[in-house]
């Protein structure tokens, strides 16, 4: 019987880069995407599959499932869609262009490849398309607008799309990590750099005691609750090995607290504790 076969994005570091590993070491098929080519030329030479995709570039999104599927014969078992980036700062300073582009990486470069795949799940009569969100994707918090923003839009998405699979086969799962050991934060400086005119901005002064030190923070002490990637993996196995998988998985102690918040209280209390942190 042939390994399974299953594409991950984001596999550089952190999440995707675990998660390729340990389902290599299980003996699945792992195609290990990245958005740089240097990275997947490190993955080959590890000896991966690693298809070049950068969700903000559609010609990639196209040759790098076509590249798995002609390495499957056509046929893929599973898609964890993980590959995302973070842009912290205040809502009012965020431009246009800035939301645009972190949808781009974060909602539209993730549907665009995960629809390519559905017609191959539903031809083959099965499969699991696994989403990481996030506790942000549950609830909010102040300088993380724009990120939530699209793991909010995920969700959405993700919900639906579990409806209207329900006769197909495909499976569709929502993983929930919260605070978990990964580059995430350091690789979202450059999209701060990019697109926040913080020094003109009226919250300069927050900016300068609060979020840039925790930016640029060089020796980060573990946030709170903080879980290895092993955690998220664990979860992703999990979840591919059920042919009934939950409908959500959450990770860390923060998500279930987010959750909790979410179920019972109040907008106006959340606000209350979250104005705090």
């Amino acid at each position: 019987m042939s390994a399974r076969t299953i594409l991950i994005t984001g596999c550089s570091s952190g999440i995707g880069e675990h998660a390729a590993r340990s389902l290599r070491a299980q003996g699945w098929h792992v195609f290990a995407s990245c958005r740089q080519q240097a990275d997947c030329d490190r993955l080959i030479a590890e000896g991966f599959d690693s298809p070049r995709i950068d969700y903000t570039d559609p010609a990639t999104i196209e040759t790098g499932l076509a590249e798995v599927l002609e390495a499957t014969g056509g046929r893929l078992d599973a898609l964890f869609n993980n590959g995302a980036h973070g842009l912290s700062a205040a809502v009012e300073d965020l431009p246009v262009d800035a939301l645009r582009a972190i949808f781009e990486a974060n909602v539209f470069g993730w549907h665009d490849l995960t629809n390519r795949i559905i017609p191959v799940m539903r031809a083959q009569g099965h499969g699991h398309i696994v989403q990481c969100s996030s506790a942000l994707g549950l609830l909010y918090m102040k300088w993380r607008g724009a990120y939530a923003a699209t793991k909010h839009a995920i969700e959405a998405l993700s919900d639906t799309l579990r409806l209207e699979m329900r006769d197909t086969g495909i499976k569709v799962v929502i993983i929930e990590p919260g605070p978990i050991t990964t580059p995430f934060r350091e690789k979202g400086v450059p999209y701060f750099e990019r697109w926040i005119n913080w020094q003109d901005s009226p919250r300069r002064a927050e900016y300068e005691t609060g979020l840039i030190p925790r930016l640029y923070a060089k020796d980060k002490a573990p946030d709170r609750f903080e879980l290895p990637t092993q955690s998220v993996t664990d979860v992703l196995i999990k979840a591919l090995e059920s042919d009934d998988p939950n409908p959500r998985y959450y990770i860390t102690t923060a998500t279930y607290i987010v959750g909790y918040f979410r179920r019972l209280l109040s907008t106006r209390m959340i606000d209350r504790i979250l104005g705090r942190v």
